[in-house]
């Protein structure tokens, strides 16, 4: 995404096309949209050809945008399971690995990257039922392995307000249950991590639309990107007005929600009373 908003950048300076970009690199308009999006790698001779195509002579400006060509297309650590990830969805796990701070609204089951294991087991269950278990348990490990950036020096901050449904509906039995509340609990107590659960007696809500997740990373150059999951394939929005429109929603979810501490609570009494 670095390099791509670079490009962007000194594309619109040297006043040319992404067609004629495109052209350059014997690609097409779309591929010079999706490298500055930062949707795919990009060849070291291509970066060449672009930077003498927008007028960038300087070795020591060439030099630092080459470096930064083994870092974009350095696989990631979830590329031993690629087998079982969709295109769309490896693309989230590069985003939430570099975020600086995630938010989320959920609505259906309790956020992936604070599931236990059991009760993520049951979660991919419910989507892939018909798959071998050892394919099952890739998906709970792969699963498992996103949450460790969580507690990791320099984690993310990371920020979700769950529907008092998602605590209510049962995926897997009563010891599931329990413990997947009791680690709720415990992640909640993180520094780096906030829940809030939106209850039942707020009634509607800013974010009728569905589930959501906002990140935004440390570079200042980098715009926020809204992830928007869908059945088979993904949404992601980084246009600065519709990112807003989330940032918004979100901001005005967290205020209807119950505070992390009555939110703390609220788990704790659910727990008391039914598990």
């Amino acid at each position: 995404m670095m390099l791509g908003t670079q490009l962007r950048r000194l594309r619109e300076i040297a006043g040319i096309s992404r067609a004629d970009a495109g052209e350059a690199i014997r690609a097409s308009h779309a591929k010079i949209s999706r490298l500055e999006l930062g949707r795919v790698g990009v060849k070291e001779r291509d970066l060449r050809d672009l930077l003498t195509l927008y007028g960038v002579t300087d070795p020591r400006e060439r030099a630092a945008l080459q470096e930064m060509v083994a870092p974009a297309n350095q696989r990631g650590w979830w590329q031993q399971d690629s087998d079982l990830l969709p295109s769309w969805f490896e693309m989230y796990l590069r985003f939430e690995q570099e975020a600086r701070s995630i938010r989320c609204f959920q609505v259906q089951f309790v956020p992936g990257l604070l599931q236990t294991e059991d009760y993520a087991r049951r979660v991919i269950l419910a989507g892939h039922g018909a798959e071998s278990a050892h394919e099952v348990d890739r998906r709970v490990q792969l699963r498992i392995n996103r949450q460790k950036m969580l507690t990791e020096p320099g984690g993310p901050q990371f920020w979700a307000v769950i529907d008092e449904g998602a605590l209510q509906r049962p995926f897997g039995s009563v010891d599931v249950m329990r413990g997947q509340l009791e680690h709720l609990l415990e992640m909640a107590a993180l520094p780096n991590v906030t829940v809030q659960v939106l209850p039942f007696t707020a009634g509607s809500h800013a974010a009728a639309g569905g589930p959501f997740t906002i990140l935004r990373f440390a570079e200042p150059d980098l715009p926020d990107v809204v992830y928007l999951e869908q059945l088979n394939s993904a949404v992601y929005v980084d246009k600065r007005e519709d990112v807003e429109d989330y940032l918004g929603v979100i901001e005005q979810v967290s205020v209807q929600a119950l505070t992390p501490a009555q939110t703390r609570t609220a788990v704790s009494d659910l727990l008391a009373s039914r598990y």
